[in-house]
């Protein structure tokens, strides 16, 4: 668009801003009040479009926003759309009356109304609010997006993904098949909070601005407490504290965490998300992996198939998860033995098969990187990736088999993406304390992903914690794949979004 449009844009924009202004004030010397209290609504448009034998010829209260208009002389068509959809309205002088037609036709697309009136049938066949009482909600100033319609087919929709986002409101208006989404995300809410409740968990709630962070491995948001007068950091997990309630004595918690991580954006990262963390006594990863398993069948069944067709492909929940170690992977894909590989070896890997490294890459950074690029695009039914290298997992216990290099820990990938994280919990606090000081100095060395040392969670295991299994779960990617978006910006009302100058 070049700059004369622009102006050209803002112009006219700024003109209809000052026109609807006119339209308030006219309103107002008529005697209406554009923006009354409340307002008495008996029925939603579905209600009445679906039971119209019951409704015909009944007096109903419908209120929402308009959506087009077709005026015709002393009579005219309009669309009413409230939260459940939209439905037609009959408007005639000669039933609303001269001063109400009259600042009816002071309205504009965008504007929020009541109409009480009768249920009909129009020639055509299409059920009809016959208006006997018009109600002027709300005066839209700002006008919607225009979005033409005929015959039920849209044409020159709301389609800009990034205005889309930065505006959520407009996209709820204009495209209001958006909503299913959130609904059924709301959905899924209440099943896995039901999930857990009806198997003894207690959900809990822990901070969110906390002195240290821990619990992953990622960068942190930094703020400052006035008060305190010291710097605090928003949560990437929740981890550190829910095993402290396990030190105290609770035996089940869940948590929905909101989390926090300074890191970038991508179709399936947002740096604000939510997980679901939860952390059983006495259980260890096998017994975890069979509750994960269930959880994600409950979902594809609540959902409505145990067959989910995702990013092209046709997920079968019907079956048994599969189970494969990280070494048996690389060695699979990749030729490694990643319980033999040093830094040095996978550099040389790196060089010898022209793949792209950083010379300054740790162990488990070489790890994480080649995994993500040339196993996880493999993954595509649910697989537990089990046994991962210890180094990379400072909060697992050591593979009770006896080989110390590799900690009981799986992720779940369904579709070429992580699900799901968990543990063997690390009780022991003379192993714990060595890890967490090896991750310390990985973050002094310039691993700024590495975790921070924090001597209170260090106490609370030497106080005693039970053996335990614990879970860490994506909540937005599981959104996403039961929803089939694939994009996360999709699943969150209000996701991150650069900065803009508001006009």
């Amino acid at each position: 668009m070049t700059e004369q449009n622009m102006n050209e844009t803002h112009s006219t924009l700024e003109n209809i801003l000052e026109q609807r202004k006119e339209k308030i004030a006219k309103i107002k010397e008529m005697g209406f009040e554009p923006f009354p209290y409340s307002y008495t609504v008996t029925h939603k448009s579905k209600v009445v479009l679906d039971n119209y034998d019951e409704l015909e010829e009944k007096t109903v209260s419908v209120a929402g926003r308009l959506m087009n208009i077709r005026r015709m002389g002393k009579a005219s068509f309009a669309h009413l759309q409230d939260a459940e959809g939209r439905i037609q309205l009959y408007i005639s002088k000669n039933d609303i009356g001269e001063e109400s037609y009259a600042m009816f036709k002071l309205l504009d697309i965008g504007d929020i109304i009541g109409v009480e009136g009768i249920v009909m049938k129009t020639r055509t066949g299409e059920t009809t609010v016959k208006a006997t009482s018009l109600t002027l909600l709300t005066k839209n100033i700002r006008p919607l997006p225009i979005v033409k319609e005929k015959d039920g087919v849209v044409y020159d929709a709301f389609t800009d993904k990034e205005l889309r986002y930065r505006k959520r409101y407009l996209d709820l208006i204009v495209n209001p098949e958006v909503k299913d989404t959130f609904v059924k995300r709301a959905t899924i809410t209440r099943a896995t909070r039901k999930f857990f409740d009806d198997r003894g968990y207690l959900e809990v709630e822990t901070p969110i601005l906390q002195a240290l962070y821990g619990g992953a491995n990622a960068r942190p948001f930094v703020t400052h407490h006035n008060s305190l007068d010291q710097d605090l950091y928003l949560r990437i997990a929740d981890e550190l504290y829910l095993k402290r309630l396990i030190v105290g004595g609770f035996e089940k918690v869940y948590e929905f965490s909101r989390n926090f991580r300074n890191e970038g954006m991508d179709r399936s990262h947002n740096p604000e998300f939510t997980a679901i963390e939860f952390y059983e006594a006495y259980v260890d990863y096998f017994y975890m992996m069979d509750f994960v398993e269930e959880y994600f069948k409950t979902i594809a069944e609540l959902m409505g198939s145990m067959i989910v067709e995702y990013r092209g492909e046709k997920i079968d929940f019907s079956k048994p998860f599969e189970r494969k170690s990280m070494a048996d992977l690389f060695d699979e894909y990749l030729k490694i033995d990643i319980a033999a590989f040093t830094e040095k070896d996978f550099a040389d890997w790196c060089q010898k098969n022209k793949k792209e490294f950083d010379p300054k890459w740790n162990y488990g950074q070489f790890l994480d990187k080649l995994f993500d690029e040339y196993i996880e695009p493999k993954l595509i039914q649910p697989t537990f990736v089990i046994d991962y290298p210890k180094v990379i997992s400072p909060l697992a216990k050591v593979d009770r088999k006896g080989d110390e290099r590799f900690v009981e820990r799986f992720e779940l990938f369904i579709c070429s993406s992580e699900y799901a994280n968990a543990f063997s919990e690390l009780n022991d606090p003379i192993d714990q304390r060595e890890r967490l000081e090896g991750q310390d100095r990985l973050r002094v060395e310039g691993d700024d992903e590495a975790q921070a040392f924090d001597e209170d969670f260090i106490q609370a295991i030497e106080t005693g914690m039970p053996p335990t299994g614990g879970v860490g779960i994506g909540f937005d990617r599981v959104i996403m794949l039961f929803t089939g978006q694939t994009s996360i910006k999709d699943v969150l009302l209000f996701p991150a979004m650069r900065s803009e100058k508001l006009s």
